[in-house]
């Protein structure tokens, strides 16, 4: 069974790194918004996944998180990439 990152990662993963803007409730919001209306700028995003690939040892250019608009779009990225390293090993 391969390791996958849930949303529920993905939202700590944005807290720690930026911060939660007030009113947003990232239980709810994350999963229906856009990361511009959640807050997030480009550089949120792009610490986020890069984060996110640290704490699962996977290694993400910047240029994976450069067009990302959604935290689902982030969540299928790193997701990817990991099943790529597992099928790989």
């Amino acid at each position: 069974m391969s390791v996958r990152v849930t949303m529920k990662d993905l939202a700590r993963a944005l807290e720690e790194g930026s911060g939660v803007d007030e009113g947003i409730n990232l239980d709810r919001d994350l999963e229906t918004m856009a990361f511009s209306e959640l807050g997030y700028d480009s550089l949120a995003v792009l610490e986020t996944g890069l984060r996110l690939g640290r704490e699962n040892n996977i290694e993400l250019d910047d240029s994976v998180f450069a067009d990302l608009d959604t935290p689902q779009q982030m969540l299928d990225a790193v997701n990817d990439a990991l099943e790529r390293q597992a099928a790989a090993s």
